[in-house]
């Protein structure tokens, strides 16, 4: 009964591997203010985190550039299910155009290969400190707008990693903006979450708010 109660942005956070929703959590508190009638999601990964703290959507245990791909694979179907329950429970089902998968990290990973594997056409994506590793092939997209910031200082994956996913990206259709900040580590600056709340704004109507 009551539409006009019903957000109209779904904003789903995912975390870095060895952490929790708990971590991403105040991003969303903090961009409420921007995105005035959001929900804002920020679940555990569905693993326990190889290393004993946290969750992970993937083990990195041994992981490398060879084998990172069948991981990424592998987690797909956990991922989706916690993805598509989010969706439908708060009533966004059939509303995927009002739908962003916020990602850092590995949180990265999984929200550009469910884009990039066409499981999930989103309103857009964002990604701090990620990377594309998706298996091929990869899906083609009329334009879904996607936003990736990243440090030069970042030593857990380095800035062009995010340079390379653009490129990818571009080539198959997405419209991808990227940031990246000098001097910034493996984290997400004020600066980057300002900028990314900006493009979240403008890509679904908000900017007039």
């Amino acid at each position: 009964m009551a539409e006009t109660n019903r957000p109209n942005l779904l904003v789903i956070l995912l975390h870095g591997v060895g952490s929790s929703g708990d971590n991403l959590a105040p991003l969303g508190e903090e961009w409420a203010g921007t995105l005035g009638d959001a929900v804002f999601i920020s679940p555990d990964a569905p693993e326990p985190s190889s290393f004993g703290a946290g969750y992970q959507w993937f083990s990195v245990a041994g992981v490398t550039p060879e084998n990172r791909g069948a991981r990424i694979a592998a987690a797909r179907p956990g991922f989706d299910a916690l993805i598509n329950g989010i969706i439908a429970d708060n009533g966004f089902a059939g509303r995927l155009d009002r739908v962003a998968l916020v990602g850092f990290s590995q949180g990265t990973i999984m929200a550009l290969d469910a884009i990039a594997n066409g499981r999930f056409g989103v309103g857009a994506v964002v990604g701090f400190s990620g990377r594309l590793s998706s298996p091929e092939p990869l899906s083609r997209s009329t334009k879904m707008p996607v936003f990736l910031v990243h440090g030069t200082a970042d030593d857990v994956i380095p800035s062009w990693e995010s340079e390379q996913a653009a490129d990818t990206l571009a080539k198959h259709g997405f419209d991808v903006e990227t940031s990246i900040e000098p001097g910034l580590g493996h984290t997400i600056s004020g600066a980057g979450a300002g900028r990314a709340v900006e493009f979240l704004a403008k890509v679904f109507g908000y900017e007039a708010l």
